[in-house]
């Protein structure tokens, strides 16, 4: 039975949790009837969040009804912006549980700046480790490039088959312990399969000496992150990915003990307490604003509480958790189960098929009806005529990309090799023998609802019995990343 036969009264029967989140669909009709005023099926909260009408205005009049100055001086306007600006790290602090007394909040311009003040200022040498899970983000395993120039030894623990890392691996790892500064560094949740890995680990790394950099990026949309219970060193996030707007700005949130054990390679405009052109010396400021470089994005800093708020008050995440887990579990069901007439199955999932430690995205790729992946180039394509909006690729997460595709290590160490790297994508995958340029990522949000999911089914359904050819390519555009 597709979604377009099966009645809503029947998947609120069999999904219980969801009849109780009536209050998103008014919020939906609300605050974002552009959704379905454009016939929109917005499917990629995992690449950024949507932001509300009632946020947007909130925060428009906010602004329209002050003067806004750059911070640091004694003026009314600039005052106004610094009591912002202060006023955002008491909102990011109340929504992450975590007391003052022990963290503070540095604000940049997304998580993966965030990232680098902590990469560019970890006390790495030679005796220091840094701990990395396959599973992570570009921007983390960026911080290699810091580590291994600094002398430090860098170790990855690998994913299964369900794209979880190793418990007893992850554990191993950490219990070697350190012979110096250390961080061990992995994501909350993947941003690629969803797959939540246990917070647990950032115990099991203190006990044994390491710091902790937990990317929060894509789990604090649908998941509570405590402070008060599990103590990272260091939470990178990107508010857009949390509520949509303003984008481009961010923040690092950071243990004050930690932070301050940092060794920052550089100062700025705003960094310091005083410096000097001709005696070559500066004194950097203390907490977070030796971190801050340059001007703060004070206008941005006026959004910040207002979409904390937005979506604790007026969204309600306990509400938007029991919705997206509910289209989760129903959506999982649904690609796992059609199948082409022939009896082969239409997608390949990758990660886990079940709902229990996993966020509400799904990583997974179209089969054709004789087994071959189609290109996901085709299957974007299609998706756009059916106003549907999901994402391609590998989602800079090349570490899951390589464990969901099963590519052989050797083949990886050869096409890095190859001069500076391969030159393009399709070198790339001619290298390590990958069929395709990466897979299909859909994400639910807090307004996502089961219309939406309706017509994605049919668009699933649309690819039965679909044979790809050369053909049916004909005319792609060259891929460009991953």
């Amino acid at each position: 039975m597709s979604a377009a036969e099966l009645s809503f009264a029947d998947f609120t029967n069999h999904h219980w949790q969801y009849a109780a989140t009536d209050h998103l669909d008014e919020v939906r009709a609300r605050d974002f009837s552009q959704l379905d005023r454009l016939g929109q099926v917005y499917l990629d909260y995992t690449g950024s969040a949507l932001p509300g009408r009632y946020q947007l205005e909130t925060h428009r009049d906010f602004v329209c009804d002050g003067i806004w100055g750059n911070p640091h001086s004694v003026s009314l306007p600039s005052r106004r912006s610094t009591e912002a600006i202060e006023a955002a790290r008491r909102a990011v602090l109340d929504f992450l549980n975590g007391s003052p007394d022990e963290y503070t909040v540095v604000f940049c311009a997304n998580a993966s700046a965030a990232i680098r003040l902590v990469a560019e200022a970890f006390p790495f040498a030679a005796p220091s480790r840094l701990g990395l899970l396959q599973d992570n983000h570009n921007s983390v395993l960026g911080i290699r490039e810091y580590a291994e120039k600094m002398g430090a030894e860098v170790t990855t623990v690998p994913l299964g088959a369900d794209l979880r890392a190793d418990v007893d691996e992850t554990t191993r790892v950490l219990a070697a312990g350190t012979d110096g500064p250390s961080l061990f560094a992995y994501p909350a949740q993947s941003n690629f399969s969803g797959v939540r890995h246990s917070l647990d680990w950032i115990d099991v790394a203190h006990t044994h000496g390491w710091k902790v950099l937990l990317d929060a990026a894509a789990l604090v949309l649908s998941q509570d992150l405590d402070l008060a219970t599990h103590k990272p060193d260091f939470v990178p996030l990107s508010f857009y990915k949390i509520f949509g707007w303003p984008t481009g700005i961010g923040c690092l949130v950071a243990r004050k003990e930690a932070l301050a054990a940092l060794r920052r390679p550089w100062f700025s405009g705003g960094t310091v307490i005083a410096s000097s052109a001709m005696g070559g010396w500066h004194a950097l400021a203390p907490g977070a604003e030796g971190f801050e470089d340059g001007t703060p994005n004070f206008l941005g800093a006026v959004g910040v509480g207002i979409g904390l708020d937005y979506v604790t008050n007026i969204v309600k995440r306990d509400l938007a958790r029991a919705r997206m887990t509910s289209l989760l579990q129903y959506t999982l069901h649904r690609i796992t189960e059609l199948k082409h007439d022939n009896g082969m199955p239409m997608c390949a999932v990758y990660g886990p098929d079940d709902v229990a430690d996993r966020g509400p995205t799904i990583a997974f790729n179209v089969i054709d009806a004789n087994g071959r992946v189609v290109d996901e180039r085709l299957v974007e394509s299609r998706s756009v005529d059916m106003n549907i909006a999901l994402r391609t690729g590998c989602f800079c997460n090349p570490g899951v990309g390589e464990a969901a595709f099963r590519l052989d290590t050797d083949d990886l160490l050869r096409a890095g090799r190859l001069g500076e790297g391969p030159y393009t994508v399709e070198h790339y995958r001619h290298e390590v023998g990958i069929q395709t340029g990466g897979a299909l990522r859909i994400s639910l949000g807090p307004v996502s609802n089961f219309e939406d999911l309706s017509r994605f089914d049919s668009f699933l359904l649309s690819w039965r019995n679909f044979v790809q050819t050369t053909e049916s390519l004909a005319g792609l555009p060259p891929r460009e990343r991953c």
